[in-house]
């Protein structure tokens, strides 16, 4: 029964559909933004292409060419310098191993911890939007409002009502059963 009772709280669990409306929803929030980026580069554009056709081809070439020759000079030090450095004692390395493998699981379940975070802040976010959508965030302020200041008197119409549910009703006393004649 563990299994079904899981399907049934999976299958009736609406998190995943409120991510899903969470997700639409920000990234109707992000589309709304490229029309300005859109204006931003455009309007940025022609200094840019200006500025790539006046650039000295050859200039360019010397100044990537001396970079890479920089590159190069500091990668073989690096590497010098830690074949120079490695440890060869098995021991220390198999220690380092496990501390890394230790460690690396640590930042896993950390990872796990701010994804699922992050997941049920879209889901929330995605309940809002349906709420908003639906026209529920409306009705929940008029409930809220009116548990938070109640009529303090009564309306012209309900004053009856009101006098009624004061007043007990008569009760009826049970109807005694009536045995035929012939038992006793």
């Amino acid at each position: 029964m563990a299994i079904t009772d899981d399907l049934r709280k999976t299958l009736t669990d609406p998190t995943p559909l409120y991510f899903a409306a969470g997700t639409a929803d920000l990234a109707v929030q992000q589309a709304k933004k490229v029309p300005a980026l859109i204006e931003q580069l455009r309007a940025e554009a022609p200094a840019r292409i200006d500025a790539v056709r006046n650039t000295d081809p050859k200039a360019v070439q010397e100044k990537v060419t001396t970079q890479a020759k920089e590159a190069q000079a500091t990668v073989q030090a690096k590497v010098t310098e830690v074949l120079g450095a490695l440890d060869t004692d098995f021991k220390k390395l198999t220690e380092q191993a496990q501390d890394l493998a230790l460690r690396s699981v640590g930042v896993a379940a950390e990872y796990a911890v701010k994804a699922r975070e992050a997941y049920e802040k879209v889901a929330e976010h995605g309940e809002q939007s349906v709420k908003t959508w639906r026209g529920e965030a409306a009705e929940e302020i008029n409930e809220i409002a009116v548990a938070v200041e109640p009529d303090p008197e009564p309306r012209k119409d309900e004053p009856k009502a009101a006098e009624a549910k004061k007043t007990p009703a008569a009760r009826k006393a049970p109807a005694k059963k009536t045995s035929p004649a012939g038992e006793k």
